[in-house]
């Protein structure tokens, strides 16, 4: 398999982007560990991490590594990530709280840059009164990354409320996608697949009682302490929901709550969650995942798909 840093006649590629970098006064770093980055807490280091602090460093930093050939790889608040024990190789794109603005557009419009947390977004909602992210409350993601994924709860999803995507293309260019062009569905959006970067996330909301508003969205954190581990490293559900089951309840009938390999654990609480009960490994967990997939389809008959991205 060929590398992921392609290098070039002229000299060193990883060498010519840093230069890039240093010149343009983007904060970066390289060697960075993953772990530090992922709410698994697991993985290598990445080649270089860039931390872009508005839409123009995002454009060309991108533009760069199209011309030098080197593959990005976007990160949020890493909760929806497992990165290989062997790291990235490749230049990790940060959105971080340099870029996490929100503000009203109108009394019931709301826009929040890639890099804030969906947790200060609703709560950004709430003290504006407004109804419609509750289903968020205590989805530790960022924006970026619930748009990405149409990030969903207690029957709730992104694609109630998300309008409009702002993003930067594969060729630096400003871009937006909405409506049905985002092609919102059960975990999936349009940009796992156009190689757009995520800028910021339009939402349509709608006037509500603060009390109210504020009720719910205690209730529903309540739900996840008392039912998740969330005293566990994880990346929340591992696995999608096949249509008609639950995917926790099909490993637990399955006998395998509790199972281990290595660090890593089905959940004793949850068995949805495969969780870093302590130094776990990408291996651990992707090796348990398999038992689970494996033993699951034996049993039951239902195939599991993954809901996390694995990178390297």
């Amino acid at each position: 398999m060929l590398p992921f840093w392609v290098q070039s006649v002229n000299g060193d590629i990883l060498t010519e982007l840093i230069d890039f970098l240093q010149e343009n006064n983007i904060k970066f770093s390289e060697n960075e560990p993953m772990k530090n980055h992922t709410t698994f807490k697991v993985g290598g280091a990445a080649a270089v991490m860039v931390f872009p602090d508005s839409e123009e460093a995002v454009s060309e930093i991108i533009k760069c590594c199209s011309r030098l050939n080197i593959r990005k790889i976007v990160v949020g608040n890493g909760s929806n990530l497992l990165v290989s024990d062997n790291g990235i190789n490749a230049c990790v794109i940060c959105f971080t709280n340099a870029f996490s603005e929100m503000k009203l557009i109108d009394d019931e419009t709301v826009f929040a840059q890639s890099g804030a947390s969906l947790m200060k977004l609703c709560r950004f909602a709430l003290e504006n009164s407004l109804s419609g992210l509750e289903f968020a409350y205590g989805i530790p993601g960022s924006c970026g990354g619930a748009a990405f994924m149409n990030a969903g709860a207690y029957g709730g999803e992104m694609k109630d409320v998300l309008y409009k995507c702002r993003h930067i293309d594969a060729n630096g260019k400003e871009g937006f996608l909405q409506g049905g062009d985002m092609k919102l569905s059960y975990r999936h959006s349009a940009y796992y697949d156009n190689n757009a970067v995520i800028t910021g996330i339009y939402l349509k909301l709608k006037k509500g009682n603060y009390n109210e508003i504020k009720a719910r969205m205690d209730d529903f954190l309540q739900r996840r302490k008392d039912k998740q581990p969330l005293e566990y490293p994880s990346a929340g559900s591992t696995f999608k929901r096949p249509p008609g089951y639950f995917a926790g309840a099909l490993i637990e009938e399955c006998g395998l709550k509790g199972k281990t390999v290595g660090g890593a654990q089905v959940s004793e609480k949850h068995a949805g969650f495969v969780i870093n009960k302590g130094n776990a490994t990408c291996g651990d967990i992707l090796e348990l995942c398999r038992i689970c997939s494996e033993t699951v389809m034996e049993k039951k008959g239902v195939k599991l798909e993954m809901e996390i991205r694995v990178t390297e």
